[in-house]
């Protein structure tokens, strides 16, 4: 076969093979496989499924009833509206007979952290309980005790006498992000355990529906109802990253705006409880609110961070560091701090006696401070020290306002000391600049631009110093010093 006649017939052969693959390709058994790789890749993949998860999680969660006995009103007429009912499910068996006590009972969750039966829960749940009932998935019941209770982080700890309880391992709060898939787990309603699932939605927040001393709040949607208070939020891995605890909700029913206490929180408060019964809580001594742009400019500040000192309390640790009204706390121990809120709670996290290092803004310049913390009283803690007052603003003449010298006794009215020096506000322009920036009637005006004032005249004259930048106005308000942006 000469070479020309070999090189035509490997054409050819190589053209049918082609030829041929092609014509299998588009055979009965090639659309088999296409077809097959269409069902795979236009398939519905299975939906997630959180049994496995709850089925580990919920026998570490309990129900909670507690009762407790009291004096018995001479008519209920608000008793059935929602408004006036506890998130916890508080919904008092009354009688109508004319008996000088009943008993009013109360419903929650609660979760088991340790295998010899301490549960932690809300503190609203078992509030003034005469006797406390927890409920396992197994149906059995036992007695609680109450090892201790502490109402400015709504939680408590009970012990029941029960060995190689199922528990809940503990996450770490701090890690968890926004967005990140959640279960929260609990009885609401008294139906029975449920879960639901939902989202992180928001991290740090603060109700005020509460004591509201310490809040820290993992905001979710995960439907929350009344009954699931103490209950467990939960991870995809199982492990409790809060404590349910809140709802925002206009009629008393999941909107999808629910809080839990983060596990950090819960760990360290459940820790103290449980070694003796209280919580012990680190104190600065002052008073703090959020900086705002406005404050910022008239601090001489590029931008507006930090959290604002607008009181110092006499004798505090904050006093004998040097702080003074008008710095401005940009970090404690080397973390920055932009908000109020997670600065009192990093505070109050800290041991007592403990020496934390803050960074702060003064006179167009940064400086470093050492405050050894107080501990912080407990008749203190309902009232919020290192609390977050209200915003607002005062002054005189163009800011639209009317002020007299504060009397002795108008001191004494609004919460001062007799022989405070201030300008008491009687009147408020509406839609002037100190209406605009909250000035309210009663506000006491101290400084203007750190500079005491007691008259319009002296109010005048130190806003007169303020050129274009807005006039810093130091107020007293409900017994809280403020500091006020006028522009």
């Amino acid at each position: 076969m000469s070479v020309r006649r070999y090189t035509i017939l490997a054409s050819l052969l190589a053209l049918a093979v082609i030829f041929g693959a092609i014509e299998v390709g588009s055979g009965p058994r090639a659309a088999q496989a296409a077809d097959a790789r269409a069902t795979v890749g236009n398939s519905v993949q299975p939906t997630q499924s959180y049994a496995d998860t709850f089925e580990r999680v919920a026998p570490a969660v309990v129900t909670i009833r507690a009762a407790r006995r009291v004096r018995a009103p001479q008519q209920y007429p608000f008793w059935n509206d929602p408004f006036f009912q506890m998130f916890g499910g508080r919904n008092g068996n009354r009688s109508r007979n004319n008996n000088r006590s009943e008993v009013e009972h109360a419903l929650g969750s609660g979760v088991v952290v340790s295998p010899d039966g301490y549960i932690v829960t809300n503190h609203h749940v078992v509030d003034g309980a005469d006797q406390i009932k927890v409920e396992l998935s197994d149906r059995r019941i036992f007695d609680a005790k109450m090892i201790g209770s502490d109402q400015p982080s709504d939680l408590a700890v009970l012990k029941i006498e029960s060995t190689q309880l199922p528990v809940l391992s503990l996450g770490d709060s701090d890690k968890v992000r926004v967005g990140d898939v959640c279960l929260a787990i609990g009885n609401p309603m008294g139906i029975g355990e449920t879960v639901t699932a939902g989202i992180i939605s928001a991290k740090g927040r603060a109700t005020g529906l509460s004591d509201g001393s310490f809040e820290d709040f993992l905001q979710t949607d995960a439907a929350i109802n009344q009954g699931n208070s103490g209950g467990a939020l939960v991870d995809t891995r199982g492990e409790l990253i809060g404590i349910n605890s809140q709802i925002i909700s206009p009629s008393g029913g999941n909107i999808g705006i629910g809080f839990a206490i983060p596990s950090n929180m819960a760990k360290t408060v459940m820790t103290q409880l449980r070694n003796g019964g209280k919580v012990h809580r680190g104190m600065i001594g002052v008073g703090i609110q959020e900086m705002t742009p406005e404050l910022a400019t008239s601090m001489n500040m590029k931008t507006a961070h930090g959290v604002v000192v607008n009181s110092v309390e006499p004798n505090s640790p904050a006093e004998q560091a040097g702080i003074k009204p008008g710095d401005v706390i940009m970090s404690l121990n080397g973390t920055a701090v932009d908000d109020a809120n997670v600065l009192r709670n990093r505070v109050a996290s800290t041991a007592p006696g403990s020496e934390v290092n803050l960074t702060v803004w003064r006179d167009g310049q940064q400086r470093q401070m050492k405050v050894r913390l107080a501990e912080l009283p407990q008749t203190k803690e309902s009232a919020q020290n290192e609390k977050q007052p209200a915003e607002g603003a005062n002054s005189g003449g163009k800011l639209g306002l009317s002020v007299e010298p504060l009397r002795p006794e108008d001191a004494q009215q609004v919460g001062l000391k007799r022989g405070t020096k201030g300008a008491l506000v009687t009147d408020v322009e509406p839609g002037g600049p100190a209406g605009e920036a909250g000035i309210q009637a009663d506000d006491v005006i101290l400084q203007v631009n750190h500079q005491p004032v007691g008259n319009a005249s002296e109010i005048r004259g130190a806003i007169g110093k303020s050129g274009d930048k807005p006039a810093l106005l130091l107020v007293a308000r409900n017994g809280h010093n403020i500091f006020v942006a006028v522009k």
